[in-house]
């Protein structure tokens, strides 16, 4: 393999692979008010937060963990500035105890906090300025979850670079990801390179699905799937996705390992993969490089649509579990691009109205498009180019996938947003 990709597609997961508390966009929010907080130097009496509807709709309706179960922008913020630890970034809230619940409704509560909705043109937009007395400190992040792009301290720049990613440099270049070269990375990869990683990623996120399953979180759809239709393998790997969004979305304080941006999809791309790999007794060196494979397969689908849009992120997830378990099978190239095809063919409507309970039911009916997407294949049959939005070849049909969602999904995801956040 051509030493230049090897080394970007081991980039690529070193970036994407992150620990998270929480889900995402609410973290990023509070990471953003706790490092405005820290820039200030005092505990702040007014909080102005501007956000893209994006992150609003990603903020609405899901509980900030480690808050006692509040919910919305101003509970992220507050959780921030009264609690967090910005060096820890999207474990921002991860040192948080009991006591401090008090302190951040305290703070919610005594505080002044106003939220705009901001219009510029950028699906994500974090802003928070904090100020106290004559003093202020603002922050900004663009693009996606840790990317700080701007720093003042009453007006004075600290920090003002649209390419700054703080602390890990500019990210790898995605245009070098491409299905066949995936495939044979995952082939050929020396399995030192990533085994602590997505070692990392199964632990994380097997005990956060672990743990949907045994309480109550939510709508509780992991259980709900395995009471209602069985224990099989198929039902198993989509209800263990299911659950850990469960608990994720629900307030549940264990991390997970985000791919793309988003812990959802970190656990889409994971979980059925492991239990298919032990349902079919795989090696755990084989489980490595095919949740790797989907991991990568992820961030490929994901790369066309954008971070956020109205197109469900849990669908290019789902495809690429899809792809991981062909894998484990003993698909090869022509195996595991049939298996996305079908996949995208099938679950490609799916919307994305924000993070809250209902995720962990589309992240089932994603996983089961691509274990569905892989059966077919298995079995002779598949969905052609020409069919619909499908055409000849899988990188075509990727492309089609990212100009429906990226630019036919603009005035979907405009409405979504007008929907969700009209009462606010």
């Amino acid at each position: 393999m051509d030493a230049r990709i090897y080394k970007g597609y081991i980039d690529i997961l070193n970036e994407e692979l992150l620990p998270a508390m929480g889900c995402t966009e609410p973290i990023s929010l509070a990471y953003a008010a706790a490092l405005a907080r820290q820039v200030l130097g005092r505990l702040p009496e007014s909080v102005e937060i501007s956000v893209s509807g994006n992150i609003l709709k990603n903020v609405k309706s899901v509980i900030v963990p480690n808050t006692g179960g509040l919910k919305g922008v101003c509970a992220a913020a507050a959780a921030g500035i009264a609690a967090g630890k910005a060096d820890k970034k999207l474990q921002v809230l991860s040192e948080v105890t009991e006591d401090d619940f008090v302190k951040i409704k305290q703070y919610l509560d005594s505080a002044s906090f106003k939220v705009t909705h901001a219009q510029n043109g950028c699906v994500f937009d974090i802003g928070v300025k904090v100020s106290n007395g004559d003093d202020n400190a603002f922050v900004r992040i663009e693009g996606y979850h840790t990317n700080v792009v701007e720093i003042t301290k009453n007006g004075e720049s600290i920090l003002h670079n649209s390419r700054t990613y703080i602390g890990d440099g500019k990210l790898t270049d995605r245009s070098i990801l491409n299905v066949r070269d995936i495939v044979e990375f995952a082939d050929t990869v020396n399995i030192n390179d990533i085994e602590e990683i997505i070692s990392r990623q199964i632990e994380y996120n097997t005990a956060i699905a672990e743990e949907g399953l045994k309480n109550d979180y939510g709508a509780n759809l992991g259980k709900v799937l395995l009471s209602a239709f069985g224990d099989g393998v198929h039902n198993r790997a989509k209800a263990t996705a299911a659950a850990g969004s469960d608990a994720r979305m629900n307030g549940c304080s264990l991390p997970v390992v985000i791919v793309s941006g988003s812990g959802n999809q970190g656990m889409t791309a994971s979980l059925p993969v492991v239990v298919y790999a032990k349902h079919l007794n795989a090696s755990r060196e084989k489980t490595i490089r095919a949740v790797a494979l989907s991991d990568l397969i992820t961030v490929h689908l994901k790369t066309g649509i954008g971070r956020l849009s109205a197109y469900c992120g849990a669908v290019s997830a789902g495809a690429g579990a899809g792809a991981a378990v062909s894998y484990l099978y003993g698909g090869g190239y022509e195996d595991i691009a049939h298996t996305i095809v079908n996949a995208l063919a099938i679950d490609s409507g799916l919307i994305c109205d924000g993070a809250k309970s209902s995720c962990a039911a589309k992240i089932a009916s994603a996983v089961d498009a691509g274990l569905t997407g892989m059966e077919m294949y298995r079995r002779g049959n598949q969905f052609y180019g020409g069919d619909g939005i499908l055409e000849s070849g899988v990188e075509n049909t990727i492309e089609n996938v990212g100009d429906l969602a990226r630019i036919g999904m603009r005035e979907t995801d405009e409405e979504i947003i007008r929907l969700m956040i009209k009462n606010i």
